[in-house]
């Protein structure tokens, strides 16, 4: 009862967390909720460049591929490579979940560095990448738990919940607790990293507006890349662990 206790006050955490601000916001009401704005408007941003270059690049698939193609082709089997090696042989059907989840980070990270947001004026608040908001980083967290549960049910059944008593039933509350704090993990990591990136820069860029901040921005979306690498290869480590058991 102690560790149910314990889980459902983590998840009440993760809820709560998700309120976190930083900075004032622009907000929408939509029936009764209160949406912050500014991620939804960059977010369809993004989503639009992700399907207009989709939509451009199959509409005219050549037998030899153009440069454009290749680009796109070389993604595609650097996302299977990673969906492979961390889930194994089954992989396939996760290759869209684990690309979706790398390619929306990639370039929300990265509109965070190269789109001049902070010129676009709101009543309240300011754009900024989708990713620096811990709301799309939880979102995107708990789709992973959500894909990772399916993962084992579905190729375990209720079998799947058994790896909670592996090796050993003593570690029932250890086990149980590690699949909470998975997605707390996951969003912290993201939100803080590109969060901190993106003060880095707005900090230099108002101390010394001509120099330094030009190669803590080229930093920048070094590190905004590795952090959407991290996040799919821990999705993809998650579902295999789940559909193979305990490690």
């Amino acid at each position: 009862m102690n560790v149910l206790s314990y889980s459902i006050n983590t998840l009440k955490g993760l809820y709560e967390i998700s309120g976190v601000e930083v900075g004032q916001h622009f907000y929408w009401k939509i029936g009764g909720f209160q949406v912050h704005a500014q991620v939804l408007i960059t977010s369809w941003v993004v989503i639009v460049i992700l399907l207009g270059s989709a939509i451009v690049t199959v509409r005219n698939l050549q037998t030899i591929p153009t440069d454009g193609q290749n680009f796109f082709e070389y993604i595609l089997e650097f996302i299977r490579d990673v969906s492979k090696t961390q889930i194994g042989e089954e992989y396939g059907p996760w290759v869209p979940f684990i690309g979706t989840l790398f390619l929306f980070i990639f370039v929300s990270n990265w509109s965070g560095a190269l789109l001049p947001w902070k010129i676009i004026e709101l009543p309240h608040g300011e754009l900024a990448a989708p990713t620096n908001d811990i709301n799309t980083t939880v979102a995107l967290a708990l789709l992973t738990s959500i894909a990772y549960f399916y993962a084992g049910l579905s190729k375990k059944g209720l079998g799947y919940f058994g790896k909670y008593i592996q090796p050993t039933p003593i570690l029932l509350p250890i086990n149980i607790l590690e699949d909470f704090t998975k997605p707390l993990s996951l969003s912290f990591r993201l939100f803080g990293n590109i969060l901190a990136d993106e003060l880095v820069v707005v900090v230099l860029v108002s101390l010394v507006p001509s120099v330094v901040p030009i190669p803590v921005m080229f930093l920048g979306l070094f590190t905004s890349g590795i952090q959407a690498l991290i996040f799919a290869t821990l999705a993809a480590a998650y579902i295999g662990e789940s559909m193979e058991g305990h490690h």
